[in-house]
């Protein structure tokens, strides 16, 4: 998975990795030849006394060194850059794969997981792909190059690079295959922990009305508990290895220079060869390290890659068409034929053999008790889910032929819970309508009985409003989604239950200046309060799923029990026959 993911999304900055490469190459080459210039020093410049030598020695080794910093400033930038381009790319990808998710697919992966997985995952791969263009490039050259000048050097000591470098590898190695394991629960206790503490944000008001704070501090604290024993289990499993590293470095720091002493004793080996040794030997096992180090990273990013990737290849359950049709006729005729509707795995369908037909000009009602899916029935209309069988169509288009946008476009949703993105009353309204000047946003605020608090708000249509609208009420939060929807000025409304938080006498006149502005579209309302649908052209009446009633207010009180038990749970059969 992480191979093809960074192969994938790398290709577009083959060129700078190019760069990347060569820019490596020419400064470890510069590098390694340092420490043979600092031996010649040595033994032809400072044993001889001769000056002019470790003049002309050290001019050289001072281009050198400069040709290495250049390179090595500007490998670093180019992996900088296509880092940071890399992780831009993969989180755009996600984005865009995540909208085009169904509902289905959204909850399938959960918002703290598709977060977890946007960011931190992301973060990790990044992390790998930048370290690996300024430290895992040069590694191998380093190790090479190293072993090369090592022998040029002294063939003799070269026993001690072959067996100080396998040692090397054996002790990281057993760590690192350890902490695979443990990055993958690490990363599940991030989507835990993410989701623990977004559902006691999202849900503080209702944690504090039942006095549950001591349950959700031990609930996060047990979340936090599990996250940071895995991580002191990793950070253990780290600090352990750079100790290796040091000691097996330092053993043979020792055994170059005690047997290389005796090779300069039996005049076999020069000071400066010594010295040039075992710089390469500390440069080969530097190296080594550093290749190890991108190792232990390898294995977290490994799973980010894979959990990245699910992402990625998840096909939503809502295709868009092939040849999708760009034009409309009509304008607002919604029509639902044996529609049946079922979740993956459940036992039942929620919606079976639905049959709808929704005008222009013409509003119909659909009521029901808790859990006879009404929500999901109006969410087939803008093809939130696709139906399990039968034809959703709009304007006699199936919508599963449709342009997604020229669907969305005709269709003016308002969702059971109203949502309100961060930034100003304007900027919410204009949602649906980028274009809509200040004279249409207060007139839809006026129809959706807003104006009178949002010019009291400060700034008017400027006032802030905050992620999710928790600085206005709900039943203000309710009114400035049906506002957004009215700006959009589309084809078809669709009003899940949008009404539940407004009194009945803001109910009643929000519902007459409707009529008005939605008198030419199709108008499709699920509501639980008798009289927001009592004046509906059509009332459908949904139990278990199932059509068990249709027809006006007066006639369904007639010959439906199931709307007429509804009616009488809320006022009495006298009033409603009023």
């Amino acid at each position: 998975m992480l191979i093809r993911l960074l192969r994938d999304h790398l290709r577009p900055y083959r060129g700078l990795l190019a760069c990347v490469v060569v820019l490596q190459l020419v400064g470890t080459l510069a590098s390694l030849y340092l420490p043979s210039l600092n031996a010649s020093i040595i033994d032809d410049g400072v044993a001889r006394g001769d000056t002019d030598f470790i003049w002309r020695t050290g001019a050289v080794m001072l281009a050198v060194s400069l040709v290495q910093i250049v390179c090595s400033i500007g490998a670093v930038a180019c992996g900088a850059y296509v880092a940071m381009k890399f992780g831009r790319d993969l989180r755009s990808a996600q984005f865009r794969q995540v909208l085009s998710f169904s509902a289905r697919e959204l909850n399938s992966f959960g918002a703290p997981s598709l977060i977890t997985r946007c960011t931190n995952d992301v973060q990790q791969v990044q992390m790998l792909v930048l370290l690996t263009c300024t430290m895992l490039v040069a590694a191998p050259i380093t190790m090479v190059g190293g072993v090369v000048m090592a022998l040029r050097e002294d063939l003799t000591l070269s026993w001690l690079v072959a067996v100080a470098v396998p040692v090397l590898v054996l002790c990281v190695g057993l760590i690192i295959r350890q902490m695979g394991p443990q990055f993958r629960v690490m990363q599940t206790r991030i989507d835990t922990i993410n989701r623990v503490l977004r559902e006691q944000i999202t849900g503080i008001r209702v944690v504090r009305a039942f006095v549950r704070e001591p349950y959700e501090e031990e609930r996060f604290d047990r979340a936090n508990t599990a996250l940071t024993d895995t991580a002191t289990r990793v950070g253990r499993l780290m600090a352990a290895m750079f100790p290796v590293v040091m000691l097996v470095l330092n053993v043979s720091s020792v055994g170059v220079l005690w047997f290389g002493a005796h090779r300069i004793e039996a005049g076999q080996m020069q000071v400066g060869s010594l010295t040039a040794f075992l710089t390469y030997l500390i440069q080969i096992l530097m190296s080594v390290m550093m290749a190890t180090f991108m190792l232990v990273l390898a294995p977290r990013a490994a799973v980010c890659a894979e959990r990245i990737t699910e992402v990625l290849t998840t096909e939503s359950s809502v295709v868009p068409p092939t040849r999708p049709r760009t034009d409309l006729q009509t304008a607002g005729e919604v029509r639902m034929s044996g529609v049946t509707f079922s979740y993956p795995g459940a036992s039942e369908p929620v919606l079976r053999d639905i049959d709808l037909e929704v005008r222009p000009g013409r509003t119909t009602a659909v009521v029901g008790s808790t859990g006879a899916g009404k929500t999901t029935l109006v969410s087939l209309i803008p093809r939130l889910f696709d139906a399990t069988a039968g034809t959703v169509s709009v304007d006699g288009v199936p919508v599963t032929e449709l342009d997604p946008e020229l669907l969305w476009s005709r269709i003016g949703l308002v969702p059971q819970k109203p949502f309100l993105f961060s930034g100003t009353v304007a900027s919410n309204l204009r949602y649906g309508n980028p274009q809509a000047s200040d004279e249409e946003l207060w007139h839809a605020l006026e129809v959706a009985q807003a104006r009178d608090f949002v010019e009291q708000m400060p700034g008017g249509l400027e006032a802030p409003i905050s992620q999710g609208g928790v600085n206005v009420s709900g039943g203000q939060r309710q009114r400035l989604s049906i506002a957004r929807a009215l700006v959009k000025k589309p084809e078809i409304y669709v009003f899940d239950d949008s009404f539940s938080a407004l009194d009945v006498g803001t109910d009643a006149r929000l519902r007459a200046a409707l009529a008005a502005e939605t008198r030419d579209a199709a108008v499709v309302i699920v509501a639980q309060r008798v009289s927001t649908i009592a004046g509906a052209d059509e009332i459908v009446v949904l139990e278990d799923g199932a059509v068990v009633g249709r027809g006006t207010h007066e006639q369904l009180l007639e010959t439906s029990p199931t709307y007429l038990e509804i009616v009488q749970s809320q006022l009495s059969a006298e009033e409603a026959a009023a």
